[in-house]
């Protein structure tokens, strides 16, 4: 989340909300499947004669699982695709990547099934900012030898992290140009980016989906509250154990000073 939107309301930000809103992209991708492949075409330089989205939407809430998928699973003969657009470098982003690969493996091969009818699997990252550092426009990975660069593994796993506002320059294709060029500025440049333009209205007058976002924002709320309660309470644990008064520790960790008196006497009990 940017500073500009924490600014805002829930409401006010699902009013201003552009395809470069992750939920917003992903309903718009997730429900028109030929704006989807599409994209894909251009992004990879592919041509996808029949393909078929995951069957389920992974927006519906779950408490006991790891945060909320807004990534987009397509499956096609040969291949298969997890898009999502990031706005924020959370410092994770290749982990996620393998982690993405392994779980679209997971889903498409069945037990028993020899492993050469894999589907050679795409993990795509739209970023608004470049995560490397790089100064590319894209970066694309495949496994390869340490030893010998030009000796590949052929294993079918790649990954690809396409940086928006580089590409919006950069990129020598038109149509793929006037995509990311919509995607930062919401200005339609092309069929294809008014189209989506069109479809991102639709989306915002949706109010089963404005209800969607508006849980998916508490809920993400509420798990940053929890990640920041919970480091100051590891903090205030730390400072315990090197004999720190609890009344310097509620200052410096900003927890109120009952709770660190009562982790005080939960160490104490411990030892």
């Amino acid at each position: 989340m940017t500073q500009n939107e924490r600014k805002l309301t829930p409401e006010e930000r699902w009013e201003k909300a552009t395809l470069a809103d992750n939920f917003i992209f992903y309903k718009v991708m997730r429900h028109h499947p030929d704006a989807c492949r599409h994209l894909l075409e251009m992004l990879l330089n592919v041509r996808i004669s029949r393909m078929e989205m995951h069957n389920e939407e992974t927006i519906d809430l779950d408490h006991d699982k790891k945060g909320i998928r807004l990534d987009i699973f397509v499956k096609e003969e040969n291949r298969m695709y997890d898009i999502e657009l990031q706005v924020v470098d959370t410092k994770e982003l290749p982990k996620r990547s393998r982690y993405y690969a392994g779980l679209m493996a997971l889903d498409t091969l069945r037990d028993g099934e020899p492993y050469k009818n894999l589907r050679d699997s795409h993990v795509i990252f739209i970023c608004m900012e470049d995560i490397f550092n790089y100064g590319h426009p894209v970066y694309s990975f495949q496994n390869i030898c340490t030893e010998d660069t030009d000796v590949r593994l052929n294993d079918g796993d790649f990954k690809h992290f396409f940086i928006a506002p580089l590409c919006a320059r950069m990129i020598e294709d038109e149509e793929l140009r006037a995509f990311f060029e919509f995607l930062i500025s919401n200005r339609a440049g092309s069929s294809f980016t008014s189209t989506l333009r069109g479809y991102v209205e639709d989306a915002r007058h949706n109010m089963q989906w404005r209800f969607q976002f508006m849980t998916y924002l508490r809920q993400r709320n509420y798990d940053l509250e929890e990640g920041r309660s919970q480091k100051a309470i590891e903090a205030a644990e730390n400072f315990l154990k090197e004999k720190v008064s609890p009344e310097i520790i509620a200052k410096c960790v900003d927890l109120p000073l009952e709770k660190v008196l009562e982790l005080k006497e939960k160490l104490q009990v411990q030892n």
